[in-house]
């Protein structure tokens, strides 16, 4: 959000008088607002939190049955 699209030559000086008075009109939260927010999205977002104690045992397993998939499919195929 911080790249901002590159001025061409076609911009009118009250175009970019507006771009400045918008930029300097943004409106930014609080820290303390920011805190509180990420705190409550932690709480919903299960994402936020430690990994299965036993993810790689469970990819490969996800990983063992698709390619068994696949190759019952070549088989039929066949």
């Amino acid at each position: 959000m911080d790249q901002e699209p590159p001025i061409t030559d076609d911009t009118t000086p009250s175009e970019l008088d507006l771009a400045e008075r918008l930029s300097a009109a943004r409106p930014l939260p609080s820290a303390g607002f920011r805190g509180t927010l990420w705190q409550h999205l932690a709480l919903l977002d299960p994402g936020y939190g430690p990994r299965p104690p036993r993810l790689r045992l469970i990819v490969a397993g996800y990983l063992a049955l698709g390619l068994l998939l696949i190759a019952l499919g070549a088989v039929v195929a066949l």
